[in-house]
């Protein structure tokens, strides 16, 4: 009897210790999610790797993305990328953002990074009437297309927060959801090291960042984050070029 107990102590234990982690990207709601790598080999065998030269399947790879842009850093950050040839996936949000700096948006397309939403008001979509969560997702696929000329096909929930219905609405508007396995915590500190600091412990291959543009002490991190990244023989790719040559299908959620 004391066996069972010590192992039913450790199966809560491990269960909640499962619950902290995922708390962190989904507010531990029970998410179904698809890897990088699952997308990858679910796609069509020898399938070529459509977004450019990097194939995921063969590289170390791993993706910058950036929530909650544009902002007046954002200038700054696409010049770091230019400068280090490095693709980023930002996923934008409409109000006060989108709106205000519609030119970054332009920029931001042109010049080969992945364009995204992160909803119009940042709701938090699992506590929002559909009506709502349409609006919050169709807002700033549609300010988007007109900026660049795509529309959207990734999503990332405020907070990560999601359930069976944002997924259903999603899969509706043509939209995936991607969440993170890297997180700076960057809304939490202006200490660019301590931001490159917990990049780098938590970097791995497949892996996606999460770090926001909005924040002063994040965009003075990314060089480091970058040159430290390469060093260990990472290439980086935005969202899509990681789970090609599969491709993201709306309704689903990707996570490494």
């Amino acid at each position: 009897m004391r066996t069972g107990g010590r192992r039913l102590r450790l199966s809560a234990l491990t269960s909640a210790a499962a619950c902290l982690a995922l708390m962190a990207l989904s507010g531990c709601a029970e998410v179904d999610t698809t890897a990088p790598s699952t997308a990858r080999a679910e796609a069509a065998h020898g399938a070529p790797a459509h977004f450019g030269s990097v194939d995921c399947r063969e590289a170390k790879c791993i993706a910058l993305t950036f929530d909650a842009g544009p902002s007046e850093n954002s200038a700054r950050l696409l010049d770091i990328l230019k400068e280090k040839k490095v693709p980023a996936t930002f996923f934008l949000l409409g109000k006060r953002h989108i709106e205000k700096y519609p030119e970054l948006v332009k920029r931001m397309a042109a010049e080969g990074h992945e364009v995204a939403s992160h909803t119009w008001d940042h709701k938090i979509l699992t506590r929002i009437s559909d009506a709502q969560i349409r609006e919050e997702l169709k807002r700033p696929n549609d300010a988007i297309e007109r900026l660049t000329g795509h529309k959207p096909t990734l999503m990332r929930p405020p907070q990560g927060r999601t359930d069976a219905n944002v997924h259903k609405i999603a899969k509706q508007l043509g939209l995936a959801e991607v969440l993170w396995s890297v997180t700076a915590k960057d809304y939490t500190t202006n200490d660019s090291a301590l931001i490159t600091e917990r990049v780098l412990a938590q970097a791995s291959r497949d892996g996606i960042i999460l770090l926001h543009d909005i924040y002063q002490g994040t965009v003075p991190a990314v060089p480091g984050i970058i040159d430290a990244l390469k060093q260990r023989g990472y290439i980086f790719v935005t969202v899509p070029q990681l789970l090609a040559p599969g491709k993201a299908e709306p309704g689903k959620v990707y996570r490494p």
